[in-house]
């Protein structure tokens, strides 16, 4: 049984926060079989921390004072999985496996490709970001020899998608004025591109008095102060338009659980989920739209393509992939100077941009053509349901964790205690 170290930010309202209960989830199903479980909570930028009284919390915090203990008395682990940005990564144990959920851009810095080939694998999140890892290509020179030198990604990367996890949708009185409402879900940040979506949003509508725009959003956190912050930037576009609108555009902001959730996906009077994104490493609000059987509209790159493009075998037996959302298109350019963050989004680095009258345009037919579009997602709910079944996932994690560990790895640590014990 593997003594295995999970450090991440496991107890945050992240991303990264959900994709590391995703691999405990999957490690803990094999917990005190082939595994031996320990755990090293992480900070996540500037977000929030769950609060419950759960028993799979209980059962962490247990791990996490074992852990504690552990490490006190010197304790070594036979594997440490970290999830995260790879600049955070170290050597913690014989094996170390890196956990990412990549970028959302073509490419991956140097730094990223340095602390990728110093794991012994990596696990992401979707197909576009395994792509971004192992397609980045840098070309350098050696200062003192003059010899050309290509850094590149070296090291195996497994792609694996979060699991479908569905729960009780919970009644929300959320006061809609409106019948008709897209939904977005999304955090403000320039790669989200908000901006574009409203001001879309607001020319195709603006004399619709039964349409709305739902927007679940934050800036950092759940506070009041980024409520005033977020309230601000939405009136801010808004008022941009100088003409009468008609159509409303509601702010909903605060930590919903995740059955609150289900039940902002199910609403009567929300029909669609819509993003504008410019990339997603994954996508995972509109994963659970997706799963949740609301239609989706939403640009034609990056992460979410997994899941919004459905596997069909055809009669000759080869697979084809067919578009199960309304494709926003887009041109795919250099990112704005104002989304580079050091060492994880390269200034050279490309995403999508997307058009504006292709937002419109698809926003129109699913309002005027809703029921053609409702069939088509509920047709998709059921396929990623079964395609991205939890079971099916967690197995995913198990198998590309145990199969690195069987192979010469694993073997090799066996060979150097044999030897040692030979000596002793």
């Amino acid at each position: 049984m593997k003594k295995i170290l999970l450090k991440s930010p496991l107890l945050t309202q992240s991303g990264y926060g959900h994709h590391s209960r995703t691999v405990l989830r999957a490690l803990r199903q094999h917990e005190g079989e082939l595994f031996d479980v320990y755990i090293q909570v992480l900070n996540w930028g500037a977000t929030s921390w769950l609060h419950n009284s759960s028993e799979e919390r209980r059962w962490i915090d247990d791990k996490i004072l074992k852990t504690h203990e552990f490490i006190t008395n010197g304790g070594q682990f036979d594997v440490a999985i970290q999830v995260g940005i790879p600049q955070e990564w170290e050597h913690l144990s014989p094996i170390n496996i890196g956990v990412t959920a990549g970028v959302e851009t073509t490419k991956i810095s140097p730094l990223w490709v340095q602390k990728i080939n110093s794991m012994d694998k990596v696990l992401t999140i979707s197909e576009h970001a395994k792509s971004s890892i192992i397609n980045t290509i840098y070309e350098a020179e050696n200062n003192q020899t003059g010899e050309k030198v290509t850094l590149k990604c070296e090291t195996p990367v497994d792609a694996i998608s979060y699991p479908v996890n569905l729960y009780e949708a919970k009644n929300l009185d959320l006061d809609l004025k409106t019948d008709f409402n897209f939904l977005a879900v999304m955090q403000l940040s320039p790669r989200k591109n908000l901006n574009q979506l409203v001001n879309c949003f607001i020319e195709q509508f603006k004399d619709k008095e039964d349409i709305g725009l739902v927007i679940k959003t934050n800036m950092a956190k759940n506070s009041l102060i980024d409520k005033i912050n977020c309230d601000r930037l939405l009136k801010t576009l808004v008022r941009s338009h100088e003409e009468d609108i008609k159509c409303k555009i509601y702010l909903l902001h605060g930590f919903m659980s995740e059955e609150e959730m289900t039940g902002l996906y199910t609403h009567p009077k929300i029909k669609a989920m819509v993003s504008t994104t410019h990339g997603e490493g994954f996508g995972l609000p509109l994963f659970e739209a997706a799963y949740n059987g609301l239609p989706v509209c939403a640009t034609d790159w990056s992460g979410h393509l997994d899941f919004l493009y459905k596997k069909v075998k055809q009669k000759n037996g080869k697979t084809k992939n067919k578009h199960m959302f309304n494709r926003i298109s887009y041109t795919l350019g250099q990112i704005q100077k104002e989304a580079v963050w050091e060492n994880v989004v390269v200034a050279d680095s490309k995403w999508a941009f997307p058009e504006a009258g292709s937002i419109k345009m698809n926003l129109d037919e699913i309002y005027k053509d809703y029921g053609r579009f409702k069939k088509r997602a509920k047709e998709l709910e059921k396929w990623v349901r079964e395609e991205f079944h939890a079971d099916k996932q967690y197995q995913k994690y198990i198998d590309s964790i145990s199969s690195y560990l069987d192979d010469g790895k694993s073997d090799w640590l066996n060979e150097i205690e044999n030897i040692v014990n030979e000596y002793e």
